[in-house]
């Protein structure tokens, strides 16, 4: 019988008022939200479907300057999004371990000599925030990655849910990934006491991380609606993932590549997705639509509450005092004499630490959005997840702009007060920091034609970094400044 959370959902539907998925032939239909698969063969079918999918962000006409400028990513949609709307800010990339012998591709300026947790692990804890977000893409990739460290298609299948094949550290660290994600709202001090049981803190905080880019990656890929890349699929990734393999060059040439419809087992073939967030609206006996199920926002006075708490509560893992964070960033030094206490958690991996600050920094000032609007969009966020320690910041930012209290908490209602440009920024952000994303192409082509691409693509892109700086502040529980 297939165990759905019918109750949950159907709540937070009528709560939340968001769109249904909806399911194409051909693609994803322009206007819609894609559907959540609830079984395995379904799952599959929706991997290969995001090859024909269509991107959601107009450009321009390529010039010869720029294609020069961007050489063999010229007919990339994603790289040529990134060329012409972010003007060098970065999308947030999740530091991730080097197979031995050979660095992910794309991935090795992410690489610290503190990280210890296996790769495969962590590309599990990628397949698994994907999936509870609705990333298809990013899932696809995952697939593909996992059959090329040696992963069968049964452990991945169990990654949807029968977790009794897995250790119990894994176990944990799998449903810390799966809150972590879809439920940060509800994160709390018992979810790190647990995966101190099995882990280090410098383990937790690297899983934390790899996670914050999962995160932010998924957003991204969704946002914009980047298409899967057609060789896509099986063990697609197999040569590139693998440093001394057993298999010869012809034995992986041979093996099954460019299709994610690989066949499915039998103890898989009927079972239903037990991590994703499930609905009672659907199509097919395989999908369900992609809703939110984040509950109501709180009333001022619970917020000032929490803020005030945020204040003298301990944080999960232990920062790195004043002195060694200037020693392992360097770049603090031009943070002045008080080193806020996100840049002292990420101290305590000297690269990959550094990495991070610096793409918090530029998506904070760096871009065409104002500052206003940043302030305005990290506010809604934070209180969508619930990210205290966050949310004093952007009341920091925000008053420091001349913003009152009765201007800052309007943020909290219809926004019918805001011009239609500003509420289609809150409405793209609201709905892309959601878990399951509940971006529909009807809304990011609104966006479009009320403020043209490039500040629709650097919203997404400050969504995703704020989505990911929520996360890591909340889940650690770093008290405010």
């Amino acid at each position: 019988m297939r165990y759905r959370w019918f109750a949950l959902a159907v709540i937070s539907l009528s709560m939340n008022g968001l769109s249904h998925g909806q399911e194409g032939s051909q693609g994803e239909q322009a206007e819609g939200i894609r559907p959540t698969p609830l079984t395995r063969p379904e799952l599959k079918r929706l991997l290969e479907d995001v090859k024909v999918r269509s991107p959601r962000i107009p450009l321009p006409d390529l010039s010869e300057a720029e294609r020069v400028a961007l050489g063999d990513q010229a007919e990339s949609y994603e790289s040529r999004v990134k060329y012409n709307y972010l003007n060098g800010i970065e999308i947030v990339r999740p530091p991730v371990t080097a197979v031995p012998g050979q660095a992910p591709a794309g991935m090795s300026r992410e690489q610290d000599p503190l990280f210890t947790l296996d790769n495969a692990f962590k590309v599990e804890l990628f397949w698994i925030v994907s999936r509870v977000n609705n990333c298809q893409y990013c899932i696809g990739h995952q697939e593909s990655k996992l059959l090329g460290l040696g992963r069968s298609e049964d452990q991945i299948a169990s990654l949807d849910g029968d977790w009794s094949g897995f250790d119990e550290a894994s176990k944990t660290a799998f449903a810390f990934a799966r809150k972590f994600s879809l439920e940060p709202h509800l994160l709390e001090d018992q979810d790190i006491s647990k995966l101190k049981e099995h882990y280090t803190e410098n383990q937790i905080l690297e899983m934390i991380l790899s996670m914050c880019g999962n995160n932010a990656i998924n957003r991204w890929k969704d946002a914009i609606g980047v298409p899967q890349r057609k060789d896509e699929g099986g063990y697609s990734r197999m040569a590139s993932m693998i440093s001394g393999s057993a298999l010869n060059a012809e034995q992986i040439a041979n093996l099954p590549k460019g299709s994610y419809k690989t066949p499915t087992s039998e103890a898989f073939r009927e079972s239903v997705s037990k991590i994703v967030s499930l609905s009672e609206s659907s199509d097919s006996v395989n999908t369900c639509a992609t809703i939110s199920r984040r509950p109501p926002l709180e009333p001022i006075d619970y917020v000032e509450k929490k803020l005030l708490e945020c204040k003298t509560r301990v944080a999960r893992i232990a920062l790195m005092d004043d002195a060694q964070t200037r020693t392992n960033l360097p770049a603090t030094n031009e943070l002045g004499s008080n080193l806020p206490n996100w840049v002292r958690l990420l101290a305590r991996f000297p690269k990959a630490g550094a990495m991070r600050m610096d793409g918090v920094m530029a998506a904070e000032q760096k871009g065409d959005i104002s500052p206003l609007l940043k302030a305005q969009l990290s506010w809604i966020l934070a209180r969508q997840d619930r990210a205290w320690y966050a949310l004093g910041r952007a009341r920091d930012q925000l008053q420091k702009l001349g913003q009152t209290e009765k201007q800052i908490y309007a943020l909290d209602g219809d926004w019918l007060e805001f011009s239609a440009q500003e509420q289609a920024f809150f409405r793209l952000a609201k709905n892309l920091g959601n878990a399951p994303v509940v971006l529909s192409g009807g809304e990011v082509k609104k966006a479009v034609e009320l403020a043209g691409p490039r500040d629709v693509v650097q919203v997404v892109s400050f969504t995703t970094s704020r989505a990911s700086f929520n996360r890591l502040t909340e889940a650690v529980g770093l008290p405010l400044d």
